[in-house]
């Protein structure tokens, strides 16, 4: 049946979540070491708001400290920087993460790489990107991270198959090879300026998309049998639902893959929303719970 093809990633998240939970549990249990996710928003852009609400109330689910720090819009970099500075030296914090996009008077880089590498829980830091790709214990992004949780449950064993990123981003493309090449798979980053994109993706055992354009990638770019990670999260014009009150068209959330089509061929698809999007707070949790141990000298479980 088509439903047994998608990958539920809410129920994926939840389990998780739960994992994670239990295994602070018995940090604090064991060791009386709570962890603690101290979250940055500058500025009030709704969406960042409404994330940053919903990591805080997924930590405190979790049994972690949640520490949010509010700062308006007009904040200076210094004063971002200055708080940076002082939650890297707070011992009650484990992870930091710094919620983008910034305001344009603050460098994003420059914030970056002023958090404490071993408390970079987004996996964002020069530092942290250096031990990924050197194969050291790093603090990895958590949107791949989490697609490959999703593609090891369904495959299992990864060693070997032939995995294109469609997306080249420091956030997702990039991590996502090596976190694959890792896992012994052969891969190749593709973009959009790819010659022979189509072919390319028909050769692979695994397709992850997030390239950020709606429904780039074709239905029959996909080999059949292969399994399909959805990054993408595009908000297009809904004609079939109407329109607003005021009169503009309604709109709806899509993937970088043509859903209806792909499904057809993929042997898994995650679905947009409800794919990739809920592990990365999950995963990002974990981080936190894995930063706490390493800061105190306990082996992290295997997460």
């Amino acid at each position: 049946m088509t439903t047994d093809k998608i990958i539920d990633g809410k129920a994926f998240a939840a389990n998780f979540l739960g994992i994670v939970s239990k295994e602070v549990k018995r940090l604090k249990s064991s060791h009386e070491l709570e962890p603690g996710l101290a979250v940055v928003l500058v500025g009030n852009d709704p969406a960042s708001a409404v994330y940053v609400r919903n990591k805080g109330e997924r930590t405190r689910e979790a049994g972690m400290h949640s520490f949010e720090h509010r700062l308006p819009a007009d904040t200076s970099e210094e004063d971002v920087l200055t708080l940076v500075a002082h939650l890297n030296e707070d011992a009650t914090v484990h992870g930091i993460l710094v919620q983008l996009p910034l305001p344009h008077q603050i460098d994003e880089q420059k914030v970056l790489a002023a958090i404490n590498p071993d408390k970079d829980v987004d996996g964002f830091h020069v530092t942290s990107v250096g031990r990924l790709w050197t194969g050291g214990d790093a603090l990895v992004p958590c949107t791949p991270y989490g697609c490959l949780l999703m593609l090891k449950d369904r495959l299992g064993d990864l060693s070997g198959k032939r995995a294109i990123i469609v997306g080249r981003s420091n956030i997702v493309g990039k991590p996502m090879a090596a976190l694959l090449l890792a896992e012994s798979c052969t891969v190749t980053i593709a973009h959009s300026r790819t010659q022979d994109l189509p072919e390319r993706c028909r050769e692979a055992d695994i397709l992850v998309a997030a390239v950020g354009r709606a429904e780039m990638i074709m239905g029959d770019w996909v080999k059949p049998g292969a399994v399909v990670i959805d990054v993408g999260i595009n908000r297009v014009e809904a004609p079939e639902r109407g329109v607003k009150e005021d009169g503009t068209v309604k709109t709806k959330l899509v993937g970088d893959v043509e859903y209806a089509e792909a499904i057809k061929r993929a042997s898994a698809i995650t679905p947009v929303p409800g794919g990739v999007g809920p592990m990365t707070i999950a995963c990002l949790l974990r981080n936190t719970l894995v930063a706490a141990c390493q800061q105190n000298g306990i082996e992290p479980p295997v997460l």
